[in-house]
């Protein structure tokens, strides 16, 4: 993708402007995003979704006075009739699901993919919402059928309404509206509230992403770096009780022996910044958790490659890299080279031709393998039509 070309899915702005003017600073409507011939996703083939068990789905009825929520899988009989008002169905994960909802995600590649989430569609019959909330990440919200009214503002008040499933805002003064035709966009920055109400059936999709909370980064990365920093040392043969442990040969007898000693709080700061002051290590562990697929995801392995093909992720499949790995589905690799520049093409660009492949060292090919075998990737012919 070049970020300098300006794109209609941006509003005519180049992927770098759009960055700088709009992402997490302001909203943009943008009209004719895409194109909706592209994406035919039929109410029938959502319903069926969510009844899977490998689906994640939820349910949102809107009643005279009250909201309900119901979560998935959720059987055909289990949901309203179409002809029912007010009511939506949100299904997860679509990217994953249908090759069309993963082409859709790849489009808004120009922000870094560790922030990438998914692709949720919201089918809504006529009046359906989720009421008026506010997201705590970007998201971009691209009508694919239908008509749906958004209202939008600036988030002032985050009380919610109270005793209700959903997390619906006590009081919202909408500063914008606009009604949203097949292929019309809106981006919106992170806590900007929103509520969109279907005008007859619709189908939006929400481009979302992942907005990791501080302390769950670090208390991950952290358990990272121990978990690996416990198995260098079985890989070693270091017993336990040769690995460092604290020592205090010149303590003397106290008389408040429920006082944790100064010398102890001191060894427990230096062995936490031991842990952390090697970049590499905690770049190690970062691209680890980033990389770690859905929970849910599955994979299926292929058979033997054809020396002809080249190779795609699968969709479920998570990929990134730093300047010093390669990390796929919560696993790092290193890699230098010609290998390393071919790895990072293909994390950018989700595949290789056969002739990349065939410029991989063998034991990078070997790796590649063993990813196909595990389903992470897949053959793909990317030879010339004769």
């Amino acid at each position: 993708m070049n970020i300098d070309h300006a794109t209609p899915l941006l509003g005519g702005l180049t992927p770098r402007l759009f960055m700088r003017r709009h992402w997490q600073k302001k909203p943009l409507l943008v009209r004719a995003a895409i194109d909706p011939a592209e994406v035919d996703v039929l109410p029938a083939h959502l319903f069926d979704l969510a009844g899977r068990d490998d689906v994640r789905s939820r349910l949102v009825v809107r009643g005279e006075s009250d909201w309900r929520l119901r979560h998935g899988p959720l059987a055909r009989r289990a949901l309203p009739s179409r002809k029912r008002a007010r009511w939506t169905l949100l299904v997860q994960a679509m990217d994953r699901h249908r090759a069309d909802m993963h082409a859709l995600l790849a489009r808004f590649r120009f922000v870094p993919q560790a922030r990438l989430d998914d692709v949720m569609l919201s089918y809504a019959s006529d009046g359906g919402g989720v009421g008026p909330h506010f997201d705590s990440y970007d998201v971009f919200l691209v009508q694919l059928k239908g008509h749906r009214r958004w209202r939008i503002g600036r988030l002032g008040d985050r009380e919610l309404e109270p005793g209700l499933p959903l997390k619906i805002l006590r009081r919202f003064d909408a500063e914008d509206e606009w009604l949203l035709a097949p292929g019309d966009m809106l981006y919106l920055p992170p806590d900007w509230a929103h509520d969109g109400v279907a005008q007859g059936e619709c189908i939006t999709a929400s481009i979302g992403f992942r907005a990791p909370a501080r302390d769950a980064l670090a208390r991950e990365v952290v358990q990272r770096m121990l978990d690996a920093q416990d198995d260098a040392n079985e890989d070693a043969g270091v017993p336990y009780p040769a690995r460092d442990l604290y020592r205090d040969p010149g303590q003397q007898a106290v008389p408040n022996p429920g006082r944790i000693p100064d010398a102890l709080a001191v060894y427990s700061r230096t062995a936490l910044r031991s842990l952390v002051d090697d970049p590499r290590s905690v770049a190690c562990a970062l691209g680890e958790w980033l990389s770690e697929p859905d929970a849910d995801a599955w994979f299926e392995g292929s058979t033997a490659t054809d020396a002809r093909t080249g190779v795609a992720l699968d969709r479920s499949t998570r990929m990134l890299y730093d300047r010093w790995h390669v990390f796929v589905n919560g696993e790092s690799f290193r890699a230098g080279g010609r290998d390393a520049t071919l790895m990072r093409r293909l994390a950018d660009t989700a595949r290789l031709s056969n002739m990349q492949v065939q410029a991989l060292s063998g034991e990078a090919r070997e790796l590649l393998e063993q990813w196909r075998h595990a389903g992470w990737l897949q053959a793909i012919d990317l030879m010339p039509k004769p």
